[in-house]
Parts: C-alpha cells; structure tokens; sequence
C-alpha cells in the first residue's frame, strides 16, 4: 500500500510527489473499474436488452432480422459480450473515478474548501447520467433519421458492433459533454478562469459548443445535436450565473478561496 505523499508546510508537493500521487489515483480508478466490468457481465442481458430497446423501437418486426441484430461474424458475440462489460465497468465505477480526479485535481485546498469534495463529486455523476440519459431518449429518434435520409432502397439490418458503438458512444460523449458546469466552476473556484472572461466571451463559447457537439456527437443527425447543444448552452449560462455568485462572496469574504498551483493563498 503506497504512503500518501508528505507536504510541505505551504502545500507544495514535489513532481515525484504528484506523480505517485496520480499513480495511486489511476490504480485505484482501474481497480473500480475492473470490478465494474465483473458486474456488468454478469448483468449483460439485462444490459444488452436496455441497449437494443431503441432498436427495436424503430425496426420493431419489420427488419429482415425480425428486430434482431445481424451477427456475421462468429467470434462477434463474445467480442461484443466483452465490450459491453468494459463500458459498463466505467459506468458503474463513475463515482469512484470522479471522487479519484477530484482528489488529484485538488491537493491544497483550504480547510473550509474541502466541503466541496461531495456536491462536485454528486453533480459530476448527476450530470453524466443526465447526459447519457438524454442520449439513450434521443436515439430512436436520431435512428429514424439515419434511416429515412438514405432513403426507401436500403434494407436496414445492423451488426451489433457498429450498433453498439454508435450507442455507447453517444451516451458516453453526452454524458462527458454534461460535465461542462463542474469543469467551469471548478475553474473558477481554482482562478483559472475568472467569470468576467466567461461573460466577455459568451458568444464565442457559445459558437464553441456547437463546434464541439457536432464533432463530438457520433450520429450527427440534427435532433441529437439539439438535444445536446441546448443543453449545454444553457449550462454555460448557468455556470456564469453561479460564478458572479462565488465572486461576489469572495468579495465580502476574501478568505474563501482555493490555493493556487505554487500552494499559496490566491487571495494574497
């Protein structure tokens, strides 16, 4: 079991310090997982049928399927078996990882600050399940789409590798999309980033989130990329809101702040 790394009396810890201290922070975060993927396997029907809902909401009987996937390869069954358990593995071991990052991203906080470990860590997983919630509600929407833009000559059958990596794949860029406010108010807790820039330049990051939603969304079908440029606009916005509020409270109580990179009061 690896000691925690000692600090010196002003915060500061050495690049060995943080290097043992992101090893520990990975190992734990792999350890989480690995006994995540051993859960989901054992929960894969359960999984697989959750996944393919949308599926066979759209194709229901009618595919040449019968709304089943198309398996043309024999090893395809474990492979996707396997796949799903890792995926799995992250999602169940979300709070573990979270917490982990949060603990590496902050290692000199004040005293008083170290409340902000539970409701960052909550709101991290709230909204990475609220993103991919709204991915998985979006999808028999966005398959429908697909479907009709290509047109009446197509016969619709998918194999379940491609179909199960456009699923997991948008759930997991909606859920890692969702962490746009606790990404930002950490900033600006942190003094990385100071609320009147993200006024100053609120329609340039508004201009920058739908670059990003359209590169990072896998379907790039029209209702998926409103479901989550909206959505993370308006974040944003509330993330601004919420940081003239921790401005004004450091204002009356300067105090109340996170050390900064070199372990000093960033108030001083």
């Amino acid at each position: 079991m690896s000691k925690k790394p000692t600090r010196s009396p002003d915060g500061r810890m050495t690049l060995i310090e943080h290097l043992t201290e992101l090893r520990t922070r990975i190992i734990r975060s792999l350890i989480a997982i690995a006994l995540g993927a051993v859960v989901a396997w054992f929960l894969y029907p359960h999984i697989f049928d959750l996944l393919i809902h949308p599926y066979r909401q759209v194709i229901g009987d009618s595919s040449i399927t019968g709304g089943r996937l198309l398996q043309t390869d024999p090893l395809e069954g474990l492979a996707i078996r396997m796949k799903i358990s890792a995926y799995g593995g992250v999602m169940f071991a979300m709070p573990v990882i979270m917490y982990q990052v949060w603990q590496f991203v902050t290692p000199a906080l004040h005293p008083h600050e170290k409340r902000y470990v539970v409701p960052f860590v909550t709101a991290a997983i709230l909204l990475f399940i609220m993103g991919a919630a709204i991915a998985y509600w979006t999808l028999p929407k966005a398959l429908r789409w697909l479907i009709n833009v290509g047109g009446g000559g197509l016969i619709t059958a998918y194999t379940p590798s491609k179909y199960f990596q456009l699923v997991i794949y948008m759930m997991l860029a909606f859920g890692v999309c969702f962490e746009l406010p606790v990404l930002l108010t950490f900033l600006q807790l942190a003094g990385v980033v100071k609320n009147a820039t993200l006024r100053k330049y609120r329609r340039h990051s508004i201009l920058g989130i739908t670059i990003v939603v359209a590169v990072a969304t896998p379907s790039n079908d029209p209702i998926s990329l409103l479901a989550l440029t909206i959505p993370l606009v308006l974040f944003y916005e509330a993330t601004v809101w919420i940081g003239w509020v921790i401005q004004r409270r450091r204002a009356r109580n300067p105090s109340h702040r996170l050390y900064d990179n070199r372990g000093t009061n960033a108030a001083k």
